[in-house]
């Protein structure tokens, strides 16, 4: 048996969740697919995966052995690359995380240029707004918006998320505008509610500070699901300037506290300890880096 080949299929059927799906992309069968993670576990002596009429997935030893043949394949096809050019070259696999907003709005528009320079880059981007686990999941790389918590791992400052204070012109009209930010406590202000701050949205203007615990009838764990309650005019949020950027311009939202500075989030680009940093992650790493210190929808509001 080529084990190397077995690694590659199985980690391909972990990553995709389907025999079939493997087999199209390898211009293979699923019987032969199928067969070959049989041998790679008679060879092991031990399941990998648990096999279900719904869907796949991995035993315990299969998760460990999945992490352990995604470092083996990354080191291999970094090694076939620096034997063929005399150094390692931008290429091969990545697999990118982040939270639904920031991925979408911030990651997924800057790749099609990304894999301009890079071609034999083949990007994976998986969006989640809970705390992924770089290990588990198998990423390379990971972005973060606020304080790090985890000190087992490597983080690199690439940006600021700054943040404005936004309602629609119809909600003002109703309820009034603040003029400072202890005046938010009689509001219905929505939260975002994965930030450690919770509830605290916390200014400053000149050396004074301003934290104020804010209450509402609303929240979410994602945030655009937070922009559309605001564009609906259901109250008043404390968000990125990206996500409200186009709304800014077109009107549909206006900028409040304008006096006060919210206080601003750092975006890390975050990967595990024990996993050497290739060629391809610190190339995108760089790149997003430069983006995001030029991009306007990342700098206060005027």
């Amino acid at each position: 048996m080529d084990k190397l080949n077995a690694m590659a299929v199985f980690v391909r059927v972990v990553e995709r969740g389907s025999f079939s799906a493997v087999a199209r992309e390898m211009q293979s069968s699923q019987p032969t697919i199928s067969k070959v993670l049989q041998a790679l576990e008679s060879e092991l002596g031990g399941k990998l995966i648990a096999r279900s009429t719904r869907r796949l997935s991995l035993t315990d030893e299969g998760q460990r052995y999945y992490i352990e043949c995604r470092q083996i394949l990354a080191a291999v096809d970094a090694a076939e690359h620096s034997f063929q050019s005399g150094r390692e070259v931008i290429a091969g696999p990545l697999r990118i995380g982040s939270s639904v907003s920031f991925g979408r709005l911030q990651i997924a528009p800057r790749l099609p240029e990304f894999l301009r320079r890079h071609p034999e880059v083949q990007i994976d981007l998986q969006l989640s707004d809970q705390k992924q686990d770089l290990v588990s999941e198998g990423l390379d790389v990971t972005f973060r918006i606020g304080t790090l918590n985890d000190s087992g791992l490597i983080a690199r400052h690439v940006g600021t998320t700054r943040r404005v204070t936004v309602a629609t012109p119809d909600y003002l009209v109703r309820h009034g505008q603040p003029r400072a930010p202890q005046e938010l406590s009689g509001h219905n202000c929505l939260l975002f509610n994965l930030l450690d701050s919770q509830n605290l949205w916390i200014y400053e203007k000149g050396a004074q500070r301003h934290e104020v615990r804010i209450k509402g009838n609303a929240q979410s764990n994602n945030s655009e699901a937070i922009r559309e309650m605001v564009l609906g005019g259901l109250g008043i949020a404390l968000s990125p300037t990206w996500l409200f950027s186009e709304d800014l311009k077109a009107g549909r939202v206006t900028a409040i506290l304008r006096e006060y500075t919210a206080q601003s989030l750092p975006i890390h680009a975050v990967s595990p300890a024990n996993r050497r940093q290739s060629a391809r992650v610190k190339a995108f790493v760089d790149y997003m880096a430069r983006a995001l210190e030029s991009a306007p929808e990342l700098q206060l509001v005027k």
